[in-house]
C-alpha cells in the first residue's frame, strides 16, 4: 500500500510535512511521530513539521512547529497529514513545493495532492502513519511512538469509539512496546485537568442550547473568546466534547467564530454527518466531521440542516 510514498520521500532531500489548522491530538500525534520516524530513517535529509500550536499537546517531544523559510520549499516534497480539504491545511505554503503527498484517514472529499493515500478504514492518521512504519520496515524512535499513540487515543475517544477494530489494538500494543513509555504519565499528561480548565468546561455546559429536535450546539464569538482568556483550539475542538453524553440528543456541534470563519465540529453518536459538513465544503468521518463556514448565517444554516436530520425528514446526504 506504500509503495507509492516511500518511492516519493526517497527522491527529495527536503520533507515538510503540514496538518490540518486547530490541530488536535491525531493531527500533532502523525505529524510529530512521521517527522521523527523519517529523521532517524534518513539522517542525511531535511525534515521539517510546520503549523499552528495546540499547547495541549506541548509534553510530546519534537512537537513544536518549525519556522522555516519560503525557499526551503524550491525542491521539497510537501506531506500534508489528516487532512481532507486545501482549506484546512495549515500553512498555504505546501502548495509551493515541486511536489506534494497525502496520508489521510478522512472520507475522500476532494484531491489535494500528486500522489494520494488515503484509507477510511484507519481510527486514526497516526494508526496510518504506524501501520506505515511498521509495514516498511523504519525504525520507530520512542518518542515518534509516543506521539502517534497519542494520536491513536485521542482520536478514538481512549478506545471506545466503533472506529476501535482489532488492528487498532495491535498497533497500539506495537507502539507501546516500541516507546517503552509510562501509561500512568501519558494519561495525566493527556487528561488532568487545571482547574482553569475545568471551570470553563463548566461555563461551556451551561452555554448549551438546542434544537426543536434534540440538537445540542454551542456558539461562540470572538469577543467572548477574548472575554474568556482562552484561545480557538481550546474552543472548538476541546469544547464539543462537553456534549458528548446528553440523554436523548443524538447530534451535537460546536461552532466557533475565527479570523477565517467559523469553525464547525459536528458529531453524532447514530447519524451520518459527514454528508452534511461536505455540503458547506468540509468533510472528515461519517459521526465526526468539521467545515469552516462563512459566517453565522451559515453556521445557523448548517444547524437547521442537522436538526432535520435528527427530525428524519433530511436524507444524511450520503
Amino acid at each position: 500500500m506504500f509503495e507509492s510514498a516511500v518511492e516519493e520521500i526517497a527522491k527529495y532531500g527536503t520533507i515538510v510535512i503540514h496538518r490540518h489548522k486547530a490541530p488536535d491530538g491525531d493531527a500533532i500525534g502523525a505529524q510529530t511521530g512521521l517527522k521523527l520516524i523519517l529523521a532517524a530513517a534518513f539522517p542525511e535529509k531535511k525534515v521539517y513539521a510546520v503549523g499552528d500550536v495546540n499547547p495541549r499537546f506541548s509534553f510530546l517531544e519534537g512537537a513544536e512547529p518549525d519556522e522555516i523559510p519560503d525557499e526551503a520549499y524550491e525542491n521539497a516534497l510537501s506531506v500534508v497529514l489528516d487532512t481532507s480539504q486545501k482549506s484546512m491545511i495549515s500553512d498555504g505554503r505546501w502548495a509551493s513545493a515541486p511536489r506534494s503527498l497525502r496520508l489521510d484517514h478522512h472520507l475522500y472529499s476532494e484531491r489535494i495532492a500528486n500522489v494520494e493515500l488515503t484509507d477510511p478504514s484507519f481510527e486514526s492518521c497516526s494508526g496510518l502513519i504506524a501501520a506505515f512504519a511498521l509495514e516498511t520496515g523504519w525504525k520507530i524512535p520512542k518518542a515518534a511512538a509516543k506521539a502517534l499513540y497519542v494520536g491513536m487515543v485521542t482520536d478514538t475517544g481512549r478506545f471506545r469509539y466503533d472506529c476501535t477494530s482489532p488492528r487498532t489494538l495491535r498497533l497500539a500494543a506495537a507502539l507501546i512496546e516500541k516507546g517503552q513509555f509510562d501509561l500512568t504519565s501519558l494519561y495525566s499528561d493527556l487528561y488532568l485537568q487545571d482547574y482553569d480548565l475545568m471551570v470553563l468546561r463548566a461555563k461551556y455546559t451551561l452555554k448549551i442550547a438546542f434544537t426543536a429536535h434534540r440538537v445540542a450546539y454551542i456558539y461562540t464569538t470572538k469577543e467572548e473568546i477574548e472575554e474568556l482568556g482562552t484561545d480557538i483550539p481550546t474552543v472548538s475542538r476541546g469544547m464539543v466534547g462537553t456534549m458528548a453524553d446528553i440523554r436523548d440528543s443524538d447530534i451535537w456541534v460546536n461552532f466557533t467564530e475565527a479570523p477565517d470563519g467559523v469553525y464547525a465540529e459536528l458529531r453524532s453518536a447514530k447519524y451520518n454527518v459527514n454528508g452534511i459538513a461536505a455540503k458547506y465544503g468540509g468533510g472528515g468521518h461519517p459521526k465526526a466531521s468539521g467545515a469552516t463556514l462563512k459566517d453565522r448565517e451559515e453556521a445557523m444554516a448548517l444547524l437547521n440542516d442537522l436538526d432535520l436530520l435528527a427530525a428524519g425528514t433530511a436524507s444524511d446526504c450520503r
